[in-house]
C-alpha cells in the first residue's frame, strides 16, 4: 500500500529538516499571514487584484483608516464529530491580511468585486494627483 503522507519519509539530511520546518512551526513563515496582490496603474485609477482562493465574499472585510486600506480574510474551522478519521490534514483555518497605503486615493469612490478567488479593487486617484506633471530627474 502507498503512503498518503505527501512527503517522502526516506529523505535524509538537513534539506529534509528545513523543507519540513513550516509543518512544525507555521507561524515562523512571514508569508503565512499574507496573500499575493498585483497593482496596476491605469492612469486615473489603480487596479488592485488580490488572490484569496477558497474564501467566500462574506469572509472578506475591507477597512479604511488613516490612509491605510486593510484587507482581512478569515476562515472559520469546521467542527465535526468525526475529526479522528483524518490521516493527514493540511487545510488551514485562520486569517490572512494585508495593508496598503492609499494616500492620494479618492476613498469615497473605491469599488470592490470578488470573483473566482480574486478580489479586485478599483482605486481612483484624487483629481490633483491625476493632473500632476511628471518630472524626470537626470542621472549624472
Amino acid at each position: 500500500m502507498f503512503s498518503l503522507i505527501p512527503f517522502n519519509n526516506n529523505e535524509r539530511g538537513l534539506s529534509r529538516y528545513f523543507d519540513n520546518w513550516d509543518r512544525f512551526f507555521p507561524f515562523w513563515n512571514n508569508d503565512a499571514s499574507q496573500f499575493r496582490a498585483d497593482i496596476k496603474d491605469l492612469g486615473d485609477k489603480f487596479l488592485l487584484q488580490a488572490e484569496l482562493p477558497g474564501f467566500d465574499k462574506n469572509d472578506i472585510k475591507i477597512n479604511i483608516a488613516n490612509d491605510r486600506l486593510s484587507i482581512v480574510a478569515q476562515r472559520q474551522q469546521e467542527t465535526k464529530d468525526d475529526d479522528n478519521d483524518y490521516i493527514h490534514r493540511e487545510r488551514r483555518y485562520g486569517s490572512i491580511y494585508r495593508n496598503f497605503d492609499i494616500s492620494g486615493i479618492d476613498e469615497n469612490n473605491i469599488t470592490a468585486n470578488y470573483n473566482n478567488g480574486v478580489l479586485e479593487l478599483t482605486l481612483p486617484k484624487n483629481e490633483e494627483d491625476v493632473n500632476e506633471n511628471i518630472r524626470q530627474i537626470e542621472i549624472q
